[in-house]
Order: structure tokens, then C-alpha cells, then sequence
């Protein structure tokens, strides 16, 4: 009886020290997994930041060459209706000098 109890303890020793050593190595794969998270995370983290940049910097630049289109469109749109109208525009100086020039 005492050989089998002994036997017993015997068993229920090794299964601890095998509980123990799989419990450190389940701890050391949590750690070894949550470190290789965080660098994934980081990882992409990076990439969408340098991402967005560059979306931020190819709208920038397609929203100035946009600006850059429009108002040359409008300048060239003054330089027609002043041209088309420079009759008029000459008249109404002259009207406007002539009402300076009688004006008390």
C-alpha cells in the first residue's frame, strides 16, 4: 500500500512539473504572439500613415493644378469680354471722364 501511494505521489509530481513546464510555455507563446501582434500593428500602422500622405499629397497637388486651370479659364475669360466690349468699355471712360470733368 505504501509503494502504491508512493507511486501516486510519484505521478501527481511529474504531472506538476509537466503542468509547470507547459503552463511556461503556453506564457512564453502568449508573449511571443502578443510581441508579433504589436509589430504587425505597428507595421501597418506605418504603411496606412505613409498611405494617407501620399493620398493627401496627390490630392493637394491635383487640387492646385484644378486652381491653376480655373483661373487661367477666368482670365482668359476677362481678356475675351474685355476685348469683345472694349468699345464699350472706352465709351463708358470717356462718359465717366466728361462727368469728372463737368462735375463742380
Amino acid at each position: 500500500m505504501k509503494q502504491v501511494i508512493e507511486e501516486v505521489l510519484q505521478a501527481e509530481e511529474r504531472v506538476g512539473v509537466l503542468l509547470k513546464g507547459a503552463r511556461e510555455q503556453a506564457d512564453q507563446i502568449r508573449r511571443s504572439t502578443e510581441q508579433e501582434i504589436s509589430t504587425l500593428l505597428n507595421d501597418a500602422r506605418a504603411e496606412a500613415q505613409a498611405s494617407t500622405q501620399s493620398f493627401l499629397e496627390d490630392a493637394k497637388k491635383e487640387a492646385e493644378q484644378i486652381k491653376a486651370d480655373r483661373l487661367k479659364l477666368a482670365d482668359q475669360a476677362k481678356d475675351r469680354l474685355l476685348n469683345d466690349n472694349a468699345d464699350k468699355v472706352g465709351d463708358l471712360v470717356k462718359n465717366v471722364c466728361d462727368l469728372v470733368m463737368t462735375t463742380e
